[in-house]
């Protein structure tokens, strides 16, 4: 065999090498773009959880300043938004959801006007209503007002995209001064 022949052997090994690296490459690259979707959709259900549980929250402090709280009851169920309550009892773990008291769920639903909530004739945009449970706390220092803990929870696309916010909610009684 002459040396031109052998050159033309390592061309050949030499393309056949190149090849395979290049497929790695072009596969490992497909693979990470298939797990930065994953990473985009996560953080987007992220997203929407946390601003369901806002949202929740956000409806449980205006329901407060309306005049509707008050030292609270026993909640022992869930509650749709129009039928809000202050509890007596707090949550044992807010931050594991469901709420439950003793084994009955407990809190209030809220769903936000437009949010599409899946349900077992069609899927929606977000996996379950948020949700609200408001705690009496007790009078505020100096007694002008009232202390309200409220705990909200929102979900994104899936169950295991959820999102807890709690807040601390004064509502205040009396006259104030606009000199003071």
């Amino acid at each position: 065999m002459s040396h031109a022949g052998r050159g033309r052997g390592m061309v050949l090994v030499s393309t056949l090498l190149l090849l395979v690296v290049v497929t790695l490459l072009a596969v490992g690259m497909f693979r990470s773009f298939g797990l930065v979707e994953k990473i985009a959709g996560n953080t987007r259900d992220k997203g929407r959880a946390l601003q369901a549980a806002e949202s929740a929250q956000a409806y449980a402090e205006w329901w407060l300043s309306q005049g509707n709280g008050g030292p609270g009851v026993a909640c022992e169920t869930v509650m749709t938004s129009g039928l809000a309550q202050v509890c007596a009892n707090p949550l044992t773990s807010p931050v594991t959801v469901p709420w439950v008291n003793g084994a009955a769920p407990v809190g209030v639903t809220y769903t936000p006007p437009n949010m599409n909530v899946t349900t077992s004739s069609s899927p929606g945009s977000y996996y379950a209503t948020p949700m609200f449970y408001i705690t009496y706390l007790g009078l505020a220092p100096g007694g002008t007002g009232v202390v309200y803990q409220i705990d909200a929870v929102g979900y994104g696309g899936s169950p295991s995209s959820v999102a807890v916010v709690e807040s601390f909610y004064s509502v205040s009684s009396g006259v104030q001064s606009a000199e003071d």
